[in-house]
């Protein structure tokens, strides 16, 4: 089984998508324009959104018959990989992802229904995480009651980013014992359910949701007998596009601290001549290679049986090599890496939060364990 985990090549559709986001991403999002939103509330452009969905993306993991491309989240990840270079904030990743869960589980009603909304922009929050905070999507403590006109919700949830500017919020809840999700369009969710939550990641909102006493329509609900399995596949994808985004931070560090390495003189000498920063430089360059070759190595498996070892390999290496290179790019700049001005903080930033994101190194280290152990 090993040997397909070697294959890393890229497909002719995925060397396309690198080109078209490389590009986009680099236009879209410089770094002038991430930081004019960081004070924002919204946190993205709504303009660079339309054009997100013109171009097709939101819709590239979608089955031609409801609007997309009919292609897998082999294809999405370069776009992410190249939107975590760029530091591009949005729904982008929550809605691929509610996309891909509702496809497999949603009947064809709801398929009709919210997919090709999708495919048009219209953008779905997540709302996994509860107060308890376990990376488990299955331990779900809101509770979904019947009533006369559908449900009744109770519980809340942590987390939820870009709750408040979302289309549609993806819920899990209980109901009689069992896994469900139930789709919360955003108009109907008052706004007073809604706090905003202080977060290390300046580029990202994230909000808390308060669900008593939410009353929610029968069409919004999709239960399934494969729920379980379902959400285990849909925390698998998480974790893959969430290594695809680090790993394009990764980059974006590297190249911050080599362009300072090279400019910033010393003694009469480029910083980067020296020893001291030169050899943690090659070190952090062949993690971001050994992340970047995972990560490919993930996608290309992931509709095998062996992606989940696959992808947990991708998701710890793709952490540790951001953080890594992260920190690295503070310690290089000297006391300028230490202000708000540098650059490199937001990258150093954007590493912890997405290292807290669906398990941390160590948690998938003790799955990946398991699988290889057991």
């Amino acid at each position: 089984m090993m040997h397909k985990l070697a294959d890393i090549s890229l497909s002719e559709m995925q060397a396309e998508m690198a080109d078209l986001a490389a590009r986009f991403c680099t236009e879209k999002s410089p770094i002038e324009k991430v930081r004019a939103l960081l004070g924002g509330a919204q946190g993205y452009s709504e303009s660079v959104w339309s054009e997100i969905a013109a171009l097709g993306l939101t819709g590239i993991a979608i089955p031609s018959e409801f609007g997309g491309s009919g292609l897998g989240l082999a294809e999405v990840v370069p776009v992410v990989e190249h939107m975590g270079r760029t530091l591009m904030a949005g729904p982008y990743m929550d809605t691929i992802l509610a996309a891909s869960i509702i496809n497999m589980l949603g009947s064809e009603t709801q398929k009709k229904n919210w997919l090709p909304q999708i495919c048009a922009g219209r953008t779905f929050a997540l709302a996994l995480s509860e107060a308890h905070a376990d990376w488990d999507l299955s331990n779900i403590t809101t509770k979904a009651s019947s009533n006369t006109s559908g449900f009744v919700l109770s519980g809340g949830k942590r987390l939820v980013n870009f709750a408040d500017t979302a289309d549609f919020i993806l819920v899990t809840a209980v109901q009689d014992g069992t896994p469900a999700l139930i789709v919360l369009a955003r108009k109907d969710v008052p706004s007073a359910s809604l706090r905003r939550e202080n977060i290390i990641d300046e580029t990202t909102r994230s909000y808390s949701l308060n669900l008593d006493g939410l009353n929610v329509s029968a069409d919004a609900f999709i239960s399934h007998k494969d729920m379980p399995s379902a959400l285990a596949q849909m925390n698998l994808a998480a974790n893959l596009l969430n290594a695809a985004l680090m790993v394009g931070g990764t980059k974006a560090a590297l190249d911050l601290t080599i362009e300072y390495a090279n400019t910033r003189t010393q003694f009469g000498r480029p910083i980067g001549a020296y020893q001291a920063v030169k050899h943690p430089l090659v070190d952090a360059w062949i993690g971001y290679e050994k992340a970047r070759a995972l990560l490919y190595s993930a996608a290309h498996n992931f509709d095998e049986k062996s992606a989940e070892t696959a992808v947990l390999m991708a998701r710890v290496k793709a952490e540790t090599a951001f953080a890594f290179a992260a920190d690295r790019s503070i310690q290089f700049h000297g006391a300028t890496g230490f202000t708000h001005d540098c650059d490199a903080g937001l990258y150093r930033r954007r590493a912890l939060y997405c290292a807290s994101r669906y398990g941390d190194a160590a948690f998938q280290k003790r799955k990946l364990a398991d699988l290889l152990f057991a």
